[in-house]
């Protein structure tokens, strides 16, 4: 194994965790802003005002977007278990 092929590999991975997190950390980001933005607005300091929306949203992105996210990484294991043989080698 190269280190330019450990390095790849490496990228690929990284690539590939951004990609798949992504959807998740937008929504929660987005709801977070929102929220933020009421309490501020209303003056309510709760905690569990910004902690269950969140949890709400990231819930309903997993089964909005879960399907995808479970293709991608299938497809990249995939891709990357068959190609082993060629990397170590």
């Amino acid at each position: 194994m190269t280190p330019e092929s450990v390095m790849s590999l490496g990228q690929g991975a990284l690539e590939m965790t951004l990609l798949v997190s992504a959807p998740v950390l937008i929504v929660t980001l987005v709801v977070g802003l929102i929220v933020s933005v009421f309490q501020a607005a209303t003056q309510i300091n709760d905690a569990s005002l910004s902690f269950i929306p969140k949890v709400v949203a990231v819930l309903l992105t997993f089964v909005v977007a879960g399907p995808w996210m479970l293709t991608v990484m299938t497809d990249y294991m995939r891709r990357l278990l068959t190609d082993l043989p060629g990397i170590i080698g």
